[in-house]
């Protein structure tokens, strides 16, 4: 039978693995309709902003499911993990509080006029509005990613009374994994968001090769896989290295090691034995493992059997999770490069395997995005604030029974809603995106009891 603990670390993966999905897409995604509205401001090409309507209806369910889904999180706190909530208050909190007020209520507060406001405020405004909502996607990502950086590094801090006070806001908020955690996370939402709109670009193109509107996405989001597709692996490689210094038990578990090693080997595949304290049917490349990690060929690893057995992370499957996110980021640098080589042949939009090769990858950001966040949040197990409080002592005196029962609606809540929620996002994907903007020949605007017409401007053409 699971316990207490089990079962309230499963309900807030599964509602944490919900939630993530939609903020990756949106941060991204709100970037790119920034862009879009900037080229149409710039240009008048009505195509932009067609593209922009197209994309900005996707949006904002992306953003609705992200909120009800962040919201449901938050209360998991005080009910199945109290005394975590209690020793991390006083740093925590106002990590989460300065989310809300920055960036959140940035969000709120223009969402309305992005969403609404096309033809009621002036192109600016409505602009400034995207704008907004843009940099507070960004803003959110910054103290999320601040607040769980602190519990995998805890810095600026001091005990007091058995709880964790901040001596240095400085220190807390900037600690030692908290840059290489935030460029990973938002290169990975960015990337995210330009396999998405590429394979939504790729399916249009193979219905209809001279869809202008279907070529500019593919394009735009090609580039971006060229560009940051590279850049994301350079990232997580400096992001690697600073987990060795500071986790070194989680490095070890996520490439197989259980011997310490000078020169060890990079193991590609196999099965992590924590019993037996080995890594079966390993498939190695000699002292690559070294190369990777330290930078020469005969690096010292610290392998798992060096830190006591109620101190190391779950290798089976921290393991297989770092192998599924690095395998899916260099097919992401495939496709970049692919799309690089089609483009200077003339072909990027006649490619029909390149079209598919998008197609296939269109879902495999997100699938990247939670393999990578298993990997970091397993492998700080047995440790809720690494070093500091173990996951055993932070849970709340909950009956399992009572969160067997709310993880069971949780399923049966998130299967019907967020259900719906994907079919209808992946509905309009389908659509043409040439049929978002479609001009009206007139627009009645009542003042002072009198009607007058204006005329849009109409679509243009190729």
């Amino acid at each position: 039978m699971l316990d207490a603990e089990l079962l309230a670390r499963i309900q807030f993966a599964f509602t944490v693995s919900f939630h993530i999905i939609f903020p990756s897409f949106t941060i991204g995604l709100a970037s790119f309709l920034f862009v879009l509205e900037a080229l149409w401001l710039r240009t008048r090409d009505e195509t932009y902003l067609s593209l922009y309507k197209f994309w900005m209806k996707i949006f904002a369910l992306a953003f609705g499911m992200g909120v009800v889904s962040g919201i449901v999180m938050s209360y998991q706190f005080g009910t199945n993990w109290g005394p975590f909530s209690e020793f991390t208050g006083g740093v925590i909190g106002p990590l989460l509080a300065y989310e809300v007020l920055s960036a959140f209520f940035l969000e709120a507060g223009f969402l309305g006029i992005m969403l609404f406001g096309l033809n009621r405020v002036g192109p600016k405004l409505h602009f400034t509005a995207t704008t907004m909502v843009a940099i507070g996607t960004l803003f959110s990502a910054f103290w999320i990613l601040s607040a769980n950086s602190w519990m995998q590094t805890p810095d600026g801090y001091v005990i007091e009374n058995g709880r964790a006070v901040v001596s240095s806001w400085i220190d807390a908020i900037f600690n030692p994994s908290f840059p290489y955690r935030l460029v990973h996370m938002v290169l990975a939402a960015y990337l995210t968001t330009a396999l998405v709109v590429g394979a939504v670009g790729a399916w249009h193109l193979m219905r209809d090769r001279e869809n202008r509107a279907a070529k500019i996405m593919f394009s735009m989001a090609m580039w971006m896989a060229a560009i940051l597709g590279p850049i994301q692996i350079f990232a997580g490689d400096l992001h690697g290295l600073n987990t060795l210094e500071h986790q070194p038990a989680k490095v070890a578990a996520m490439e197989g090691h259980f011997e310490t090693r000078e020169g060890a080997p990079l193991i590609l595949f196999g099965m992590p034995d924590m019993e037996e304290e080995e890594t079966k049917y390993a498939l190695e490349i000699p002292k690559l493992g070294s190369m990777i990690l330290t930078h020469e060929w005969d690096g010292k690893i610290t392998g798992l059997k060096d830190f006591a057995p109620e101190d190391r992370p779950n290798a089976a499957i921290v393991f297989w999770t770092f192998r599924i996110m690095v395998g899916l980021g260099v097919l992401m640098a495939l496709l970049g490069m692919a799309s690089v080589i089609a483009r200077l042949r003339k072909k990027l939009y006649s490619c029909g395997s390149l079209h598919r090769f998008a197609l296939l990858m269109g879902p495999s950001g997100f699938v990247a995005i939670l393999a990578g966040w298993f990997t970091t949040e397993v492998g700080r197990q047995p440790w809720v604030v690494y070093g500091l409080m173990r996951t055993s002592e932070a849970g709340s005196p909950v009956a399992p029974t009572a969160i067997a029962g709310s993880l069971i609606a949780f399923v049966v809540v998130y299967a019907i809603v967020f259900g719906v929620g994907t079919a209808y996002i992946l509905r309009a994907m389908v659509k043409d995106p040439r049929s978002a903007h479609i001009p009206e020949e007139t627009e009645i605007l009542r003042a002072g009891g009198r009607q007058s017409t204006a005329a849009h401007p109409p679509v243009a053409g190729e």
